[in-house]
């Protein structure tokens, strides 16, 4: 199983939307290095959702339940010269959410989690986590993390 981070304005999609919906596509992603880690994501992933702009924090562990398939939302003019759709989705379910969020401030502060991609490529929307940083920010988040 692999592990990720997966940005969201709350304003536009939250971890009380995805509740409320039970799955969503993750769509609207445009930029390349995020789109290849969405077509990296196998069924089973987990991802935590990252509230960005407001909040700036990790609210909830996120599941992927479908692999990456054309995203739904791209315009004309973001076609690939060929005419094909070079941007993806993947459909995503709620897990649990953290019962602490783990803020970006927590985060910086965290000796263990200064290598993490959300240090390193901070705008980047969908960012790979490693095991020991999954489960720091877990336990950071109020979530026991055996295993």
């Amino acid at each position: 199983m692999a592990y990720w981070l997966m940005k969201s304005e709350p304003f536009k999609y939250s971890w009380d939307d995805l509740n409320r919906d039970g799955t969503t596509k993750w769509d609207g992603v445009r930029n390349y290095a995020a789109r290849n880690n969405l077509q990296a994501m196998q069924v089973g992933d987990e991802a935590l959702l990252y509230h960005s702009n407001e909040g700036k924090a990790c609210v909830g562990i996120m599941k992927i339940v479908k692999t990456a398939e054309p995203d739904p939302t791209v315009e004309a003019d973001e076609l690939s010269k060929d005419g094909s759709n070079p941007w993806v989705v993947v459909t995503v379910a709620p897990v649990k959410a953290l019962k602490v969020p783990v803020s970006l401030e927590m985060v910086k502060a965290e000796p263990e989690l200064s290598e993490m991609e959300l240090m390193r490529f901070m705008r980047l929307s969908v960012q790979k986590v490693s095991k020991a940083e999954w489960k720091r920010v877990l336990a950071m988040g109020g979530l026991d993390v055996r295993g």
